[in-house]
């Protein structure tokens, strides 16, 4: 018997310890019933917590905002007759669908050339007050970057490298780089865009980068998506389907149909598929 470490085979044999060593780390380890209970309460909290808030929150806005603007606007309204101010009031909501009445006819207002006119004297009335005028514009710049739908808003989701080459990270799409940032940039790509790189996990805040187009890789995810994958440093992310994967299942299930259309026999024909006797041949008149 040889005292060669390894087999006939050429493998190297182990001792049973090995074996069994090797067995246990490729076994996946029990959970525990502690850590089972962590898992389900970490879950429904993933569950409820979001409901939670977003009922609190609809809740404060109802009872809090909107009942004090609805207060506040049937106090404004002139006293009518007995039975219109009584129909007024058991309305519910009446004095916030009078401000919602109220903001359409002001916005169709502004955007005629009287409206324009009155708006515009207005600023610069604003304009002339040291401390008002800071305050006016610091909320009409908030008001518009958030209710605007131009094309500074976001648009896609890519992918870019930052903050060097090699590493990537979520970016929103802004739109194309313009005014003098583009004619500075344009010695790097005729054709640049603006990205907005948030931060994880407070997307509000981030970096607006200047990039060459092609420099950018364009995801099918929605912006709304996007967001969730930022918000949730990663762990939320939305399903993707392969598309290579698809092409692949569509030549397999292809090929399936194409072998279910062929013939399984062949139906056999009286005097097709036998020789038949061969003609004379005449060479130089002769029969051969």
């Amino acid at each position: 018997m040889s005292n060669d470490p390894k087999d006939q085979s050429g493998r190297e044999e182990k001792a049973p310890g090995e074996k069994e060593r090797d067995t246990l780390l490729l076994k996946a380890p029990k959970a525990s019933l502690a850590a089972n209970l962590r898992s389900s309460f970490l879950a429904g909290v993933v569950v409820a917590a979001p409901i939670g808030i977003t009922v609190a929150l609809i809740y404060w806005f109802v009872t809090g905002p909107m009942a004090g603007l609805d207060k506040f606007v049937r106090r404004a309204l002139p006293a009518g007759g007995g039975n219109v101010e009584a129909i007024t009031q058991a309305i519910p909501g009446f004095g916030v669908l009078v401000a919602i009445i109220v903001l359409i006819l002001l916005g169709a207002f502004a955007k005629n050339f009287i409206g324009r006119a009155f708006i515009r004297t207005g600023e610069q009335l604003l304009d002339s007050m040291p401390v008002v005028r800071t305050l006016y514009r610091f909320f009409k710049n908030v008001f518009e970057t958030a209710l605007q739908q131009s094309a500074r808003s976001f648009q896609q989701v890519a992918l870019v490298e930052y903050p060097r080459p090699g590493m990537w990270t979520i970016a929103f799409v802004v739109g194309e780089t313009k005014g003098e940032v583009k004619y500075r940039l344009r010695d790097e790509s005729e054709d640049t865009v603006a990205v907005f790189v948030p931060t994880v996990p407070n997307p509000t805040s981030g970096f607006l980068l200047f990039v060459p187009r092609q420099a950018v890789r364009l995801l099918s995810m929605t912006v709304e998506e996007g967001a969730k994958a930022v918000f949730s440093v990663g762990l939320v992310v939305p399903e993707f389907a392969d598309p290579d994967d698809a092409v692949k299942q569509l030549e397999t299930i292809a090929a399936k149909v194409a072998a279910a259309r062929k013939p399984v026999f062949r139906l056999s024909v009286p005097g097709r598929g036998k020789s038949s006797p061969r003609s004379p041949k005449r060479e130089s008149g002769n029969v051969v």
